[in-house]
């Protein structure tokens, strides 16, 4: 039987600063205006997941305020440096 904790532990993401988020957002995606209706700032922990959704750390849980289009993943991984984990 999977539990919750068990499909988390599946998933992959990168985590990244409300910053790199910000460069990473296309036009067509998340406005950049909507970072700050969802209080994500520069210093924010955010984290992506391999389908695109975009959910941002709150104090006591993820809040999942949108998602990416289209190639996000070479995008993430340029910005970031880093790979699904």
């Amino acid at each position: 039987m999977l539990t919750n904790q068990t499909v988390m532990t599946q998933m992959k993401f990168i985590e990244m600063s409300g910053r790199t988020l910000a460069a990473v957002i296309q036009d067509d995606e998340l406005a950049g205006g909507d970072l700050s209706v969802a209080n994500v700032t520069d210093d924010t922990v955010v984290r992506i997941n391999q389908q695109g959704d975009i959910e941002v750390r709150r104090a006591k849980e993820w809040d999942v305020i949108g998602g990416l289009l289209g190639d996000f993943e070479d995008r993430v991984r340029a910005a970031t440096g880093l790979d699904w984990a």
